[in-house]
This record gives structure tokens, C-alpha cells and sequence, in this order.
């Protein structure tokens, strides 16, 4: 299993949607480099859900990838702002995958506190000016990130 830190805004889509939905594609990634983290991922593989683009931004929740391979419908549509007029269903470019909600924290761990507790390596979402929106966890951090999180279930 692996893990992953995949951010959304939360006026866009945000973690209480998640909770509602049980379960959502995480589409409209158009970053190369985010879609191949996305093609990395397995079933089982678990996913901190980070609040960008927030005051403060942070993580709030915890998902589990479902299913993976799929291929990103919004790619297709005219009218969605990820249309991608150069992919076809021969040829398309953009994948997603479906998560399901796992847990929705009682507090936020921000942005903040996690640069206090994280260098870039061991978390590059405390690394200033990153922008990407899926980025690899390793499984040390990942246990401490659980352990700050849910400091009964570890």
C-alpha cells in the first residue's frame, strides 16, 4: 500500500462533498506529472485529503483508491473546463481514479503545523511555491501524519 496527499479546493470540491458522495472520480488533473502519480497508484492505497487554497490550507481527511485506470471523462466534454480538444477516445491523455471517503478529521492539520513537523523531503507538500496537486507520501511520514491525526487508532 501506498500513500498519496491529493489536494482540492474546498469550495470547488472539499471534504464534506466526499463525505456526502461516499465516493468521486479525481478528475480534471491536466499536469503531466500529477497524472502519472495517478497511474502509479493501486487499489487499497490510501490518500490524505488536503484542503489548497484555504485559510489555512491543510489536511482534513482520508481516502482509499477504489479503482484506478480510468479513463478522465471531462477530457471529452466541450463544456467542462478540462476539456482537452487534442485527446480522443483513440488517444486519450488523461486518466483519473475513484476514491472513497475513509475519514473526515475533527480538526484540520495545517499547512503550518505540518512545516513544523516535515522537511521537503519527508513531505513535499511543505516545500514553498509546489503547486502540485498529487504528491507521494512516504510510508515513515505517512504513519507520523496518522499518528497526528488519529493518535487512538495508531
Amino acid at each position: 500500500m501506498a500513500y498519496w496527499l491529493m489536494k482540492s479546493e474546498p469550495d470547488v470540491y472539499g471534504i464534506s462533498h466526499l463525505e456526502r458522495e461516499g465516493s468521486t472520480l479525481w478528475d480534471g488533473i491536466r499536469n503531466y506529472q500529477a497524472r502519472n502519480f495517478m497511474r502509479s497508484m493501486a487499489v487499497g492505497d490510501q490518500a490524505f485529503f488536503y484542503h489548497s487554497n484555504a485559510k489555512p490550507p491543510g489536511i482534513i481527511g482520508l481516502m482509499e483508491v477504489i479503482e484506478t485506470g480510468l479513463i478522465d471523462p471531462t477530457q471529452f466534454d466541450p463544456d467542462s473546463k478540462y476539456f482537452d480538444p487534442a485527446s480522443t477516445a483513440q488517444a486519450p491523455r488523461w486518466d483519473c481514479v475513484r476514491l472513497a471517503h475513509r475519514r473526515t478529521y475533527p480538526r484540520l492539520l495545517s499547512l503550518e503545523e505540518l512545516r513544523s513537523s516535515f522537511n521537503e523531503q519527508e513531505l513535499a507538500v511543505v516545500r514553498r511555491g509546489n503547486r502540485l496537486s498529487i504528491l507521494p507520501v512516504p510510508e515513515a511520514t505517512a504513519r507520523r501524519l496518522l499518528e497526528r491525526l488519529e493518535p487512538s487508532a495508531v
